[in-house]
Order: C-alpha cells, then sequence, then structure tokens
C-alpha cells in the first residue's frame, strides 16, 4: 500500500473535468491508500464552511465517500482555501492539518507544507498573506454576504493575476535558504509542498547532510501526484 500527496488542484466549476479527475482519483487508486494528503489549494476559492458553492458539492460528497470507506484524509489549507473550518471536517470526514506539520513517512520524518511561506522574496504576497491570515481580516470576511464574498474573491484573483504576471518567475519561487531554514528548524531531511506549480525532486544539502525537497505540480494539465511507500517515492508531474 501507498501514501498518496496532492495540491493545487484548484478545484471550480469553470473547470469541471478538474473536478471529474479528483472524483476518479478518489473512487479509484485513494480507496487502495493507506492515507490522502492534500496540501493546499484543493479548491481555487473557499468562501468558507457556510457558502459551499453547488459546483463544489460533489468533490465535498466524493471526500466524504473516500474517508468513508475508511481511508485518512488530510488537508492542509492552501492560499485560495484557508477559510476552511471544522465544518469542513464535518462536511468531509477530513482532518485539516497545519502548515508546516511533521510525519512520519515510512520510517523517515518528513515535513509536510503548502509552500507559500518558502517564497519569501516575494514580499508583496507575503504581506497580503499575513494580512488575510489575521483574525480580525477573517473574521469581518465571515460576516459579509456570500455575494460579498464572491466580489471579494474575484477581486483578490484578479489582483493576484496582476501581481504574477508584473513579477518575475524567479522572485515566486522558494527561497533556498527557507528552504534549508524549514528542514533545519524540524530535524528533518525530506520536505515535500506544493504552491510553486513545479514540480520536481531535488537534491540538496543541510549541514552537510543529503536532503530532499519534493514540489508537487499542479492540476491544470494532468492530475499530478506522489505516491510514497516503504521503498520510496515517485512523483507524477503534471
Amino acid at each position: 500500500m501507498s501514501t498518496l500527496f496532492i495540491s493545487d488542484l484548484h478545484l471550480s466549476g469553470e473547470r469541471p473535468q478538474l473536478i471529474e479527475q479528483f472524483i476518479k482519483l478518489t473512487q479509484n487508486e485513494a480507496r487502495e491508500a493507506e492515507a490522502l494528503y492534500i496540501l493546499g489549494d484543493l479548491f481555487e476559492a473557499w468562501l468558507g464552511d457556510d457558502a459551499v458553492l453547488p459546483d463544489m458539492t460533489v468533490a465535498i460528497e466524493a471526500l466524504k465517500a473516500l474517508t468513508e470507506s475508511g481511508v485518512p484524509v488530510y488537508v492542509m489549507v492552501g492560499n485560495r482555501d484557508f477559510l476552511m473550518g471544522e465544518n469542513f471536517e464535518a462536511m468531509t470526514g477530513a482532518k485539516l492539518i497545519d502548515d508546516p506539520t511533521v510525519i512520519d513517512l515510512y520510517g523517515t520524518p518528513t515535513l509536510l507544507m503548502h509552500g507559500d511561506t518558502l517564497c519569501t522574496d516575494d514580499v508583496t504576497y507575503q504581506q497580503v498573506r499575513a494580512q488575510v491570515r489575521d483574525p480580525a481580516w477573517i473574521a469581518a470576511a465571515l460576516a459579509m454576504s456570500i455575494e460579498e464574498r464572491i466580489a471579494t474573491a474575484r477581486k483578490m484573483r484578479a489582483q493576484s493575476q496582476a501581481h504574477t504576471r508584473a513579477t518575475a518567475e524567479e522572485i515566486m519561487d522558494v527561497n533556498a535558504d527557507a528552504v534549508t531554514e524549514a528542514l533545519r528548524k524540524y530535524g528533518v531531511t525530506r520536505l515535500i509542498h506544493g504552491h510553486t506549480h513545479r514540480p520536481a525532486v531535488h537534491s540538496l544539502q543541510v549541514d552537510g547532510h543529503p536532503a530532499t525537497r519534493i514540489v508537487l505540480g499542479d492540476w491544470y494539465q494532468r492530475a499530478s501526484l506522489l505516491r510514497c511507500d516503504s521503498a520510496g517515492c515517485k512523483l507524477i508531474a503534471g
């Protein structure tokens, strides 16, 4: 058996084929897995547990069916779906986990992150992230009507797209020193993360010891996943 890792699906009614791919995963390979980890941005936007859009219902039901089949599902919020809460857990049977989290993956302590906090060179993004993760901002957002939340999400998405177009790619990628510091802080030699949409397996050195950084792919082109078992990990890039 294996453990599966995915991230950056960005499920949305605008891309029904991605929802279909996700449902197939939950009905097929994931049913045989020891666990499924979703490391952020499962949805293009999550407006709050009280504001599940109709297009998202089938994905929620697919997660619920998977967890009811006995497969544990662990979800880390990303920069698009950070308003997930306890009701999301109740709806899906999944468990929300902190960013970062360390797990024992077949005998190897492994650090799991969404990955956006590693992009420290992108100062503008980090400032926005700090703002929207502030409890006061979250409370104000959840106090809005659903229509207001949709409008706010669209505005933020437009701003994000404009920022992406105006920012060099290397600025938006992870900072090497931030990666090293994270591995050193948690005392591990393997890191799995998403966010950057640059699937790859990177070898590096941390304090003279070999380490590995595995970057998950997004789902825009194909269903990307990482499959790990006692023999190692295999990345299927998107």
